[in-house]
């Protein structure tokens, strides 16, 4: 079975390897290298080394729907696309070309959290589960049919970076069991009910601001969504000051 990935974060490295060590996985694409750090050197997408790791070839396009690249995917030949944290929005041209389709693996219980931040969403609104969807894709952000769904208890120890990491398996895991049911025809797909659904943005380095007029649960909640990324701080007397870790604390308990 052909399969061609697409993924660029370290949530999506573990759902490769996994992949890889099951599919024949033709080709990789991910992000372009980005500036990072405080030298701004390029530094490669996880995905992309992980990809090198595993003998794959792999496309950095800054276009994922150019002709060049439409063109290297169907060579590849997928019969199905897998999608995990990629960072762009697909167009029909794209969606379309496999003749499965593509298949996403989206970190939180859709329809709720859908698009770019659904972790840090589930921890700052104080959700007490969340969990992974295998869904085919649309050409909406996260709207397409359900194949599958695995939860999993969000504690008061979880940081964003310790929930991915969680997630990151539980995707790779539920991704091999229902892959196989779905390209041998005995899993159907559902559609999302859109009367529940709920939305994310990309997040940015701004939200990490903290605002001390907010509830101590509210604050506490945002330290732990926001860590690793965008990491969280208070603006004191002209200063910035990093929070790493918070915890709220009942009224009058010293």
């Amino acid at each position: 079975m052909r399969v061609v990935f697409l993924g660029s974060p370290q949530f999506s490295v573990p759902i490769l390897q996994a992949l890889a060590g099951v599919f024949e996985v033709t080709g990789v694409i991910t992000q372009p290298d980005r500036p990072a750090g405080r030298g701004r050197g390029l530094r490669p997408p996880p995905v992309k080394l992980a990809a090198q790791a595993l003998g794959l070839p792999v496309l950095q396009p800054a276009n994922p729907h150019s002709p060049e690249v439409l063109s290297q995917l169907a060579a590849w030949g997928p019969e199905v696309i897998v999608v995990a944290a990629y960072g762009r929005i697909l167009r029909p041209q794209l969606l379309e070309l496999p003749p499965r389709g593509c298949v996403n693996v989206h970190a939180s219980l859709l329809p709720r959290w859908r698009g770019a931040s659904p972790i840090q969403s589930a921890i700052l609104a104080g959700d007490s589960v969340t969990g992974v969807t295998i869904m085919l894709m649309d050409a909406g952000m996260d709207t397409g049919p359900i194949l599958a769904q695995h939860e999993t208890p969000i504690s008061e120890m979880d940081t964003g970076g310790r929930l991915s990491d969680r997630l990151s398996q539980i995707g790779a895991d539920l991704l091999l069991r229902t892959l196989p049911e779905y390209l041998g025809g005995r899993l159907a797909p559902h559609p999302q009910d859109s009367m529940k659904a709920a939305s994310t943005r990309p997040l940015t380095k701004e939200d990490g601001a903290l605002d001390p007029l907010e509830p101590a649960d509210a604050l506490a909640r945002r330290v732990r969504a926001f860590d690793p990324w965008p990491g969280t701080y208070l603006n004191w007397e002209g200063r910035r000051i990093g929070i790493l870790q918070a915890a709220a604390v009942a009224s009058g308990s010293g």
